[in-house]
């Protein structure tokens, strides 16, 4: 009695070889795309964290050498979008203290300054409530106090 011959195991063996060579480049891809996205949302979180970091150092000095020397509610937005893809809306808010004297009998009247920086990449000001439903949205605040003793 003659056994027939098997025919077939290799090609079975080199579609599995196949799919699990296409499974692994495709989780490959997956992981590049998923680190790339990752990079770039890293890259827009500094941008606005610096555009912040220059919205408050513009606000104080709108605050000590500007226009903003008495400021209260006052709001700037600036764009910063041509260079870096930002807009930073900065809030001023003062307060005046009687701190001591300055000469016997004369209060000395001291201003403690609130600045408030949102930087952001929406389309015209900061917070972008529209614009915070995208994935590529990113936001950054900064706030800092100083008075001008």
């Amino acid at each position: 009695m003659k056994r027939a011959a098997q025919r077939g195991f290799g090609a079975i063996a080199a579609i599995v070889v196949l799919v699990v060579l296409a499974v692994f480049a495709a989780a490959i891809v997956r992981i590049g795309s998923s680190a790339h996205a990752d990079t770039a949302q890293s890259v827009l979180s500094a941008k606005a964290s610096q555009a912040a970091a220059a919205g408050i150092e513009w606000g104080l000095y709108q605050a000590f050498k500007g226009s903003w020397t008495a400021c209260a509610g006052t709001s700037q937005t600036l764009d910063l979008s041509a260079s870096t893809g930002m807009h930073v809306t900065v809030n001023c808010n003062s307060t005046t203290f009687n701190e001591g004297e300055s000469a016997p009998g004369t209060p000395r009247v001291v201003r403690m300054y609130t600045l408030d920086a949102i930087a952001c990449n929406g389309t015209t000001s900061c917070p972008d409530n529209t614009a915070a439903t995208s994935p590529t949205y990113v936001e950054r605040r900064r706030q800092v106090q100083a008075s001008d003793s």
